[in-house]
């Protein structure tokens, strides 16, 4: 089909006809294949946002470091603060770096809730291999 006045949209540019080859319809739009893919992504980071709360997030289990002191060649004390349900416990996951950043120790600690206490501060010793620089608390669970 060549190309007439009656076909062209008022202020498109004209070309030389067959000087530039033929001309292209429009891309025909896909909404079922973009609907699809909002779909499948939406899924997805829903999936992550469950998977990273279930590891991190659960604020039952909320833990605070409050200090790290008595650092020896072979020790650190680490005192934390940890937030439990009622009458709960945890398991809480400690470790102990170097100053160039490498694990020098790592323990599981037990925590538990005399009734109707909600938050429980501890004192624990972390005995490592080498000189800490910092002590850290990783993590709090549920036990089992």
């Amino acid at each position: 089909m060549t190309e007439t006045h009656a076909t062209i949209p008022p202020g498109a540019p004209v070309f030389p006809p067959g000087r530039y080859g033929r001309r292209r319809e429009p891309g025909r739009r896909r909404p079922l294949l973009t609907g699809l893919l909002v779909i499948v992504v939406a899924a997805a980071l829903t999936a992550i946002s469950v998977r990273l709360y279930q590891q991190y997030g659960d604020p039952a289990y909320d833990v605070q470091v409050i200090t790290y002191t008595d650092i020896t060649d072979h020790q650190v004390m680490i005192d934390f603060r940890v937030n439990l349900p009622d009458g709960g416990s945890a398991v809480c996951l400690l470790r102990a770096r170097d100053v160039a950043g490498a694990e020098v120790a790592r323990e599981e600690v037990s925590v538990t809730a005399v009734e109707g206490q909600r938050q429980v501060t501890v004192r624990h010793r972390l005995a490592t291999s080498g000189r800490p620089f910092i002590g850290e608390v990783i993590r709090c669970r549920p036990p089992g």
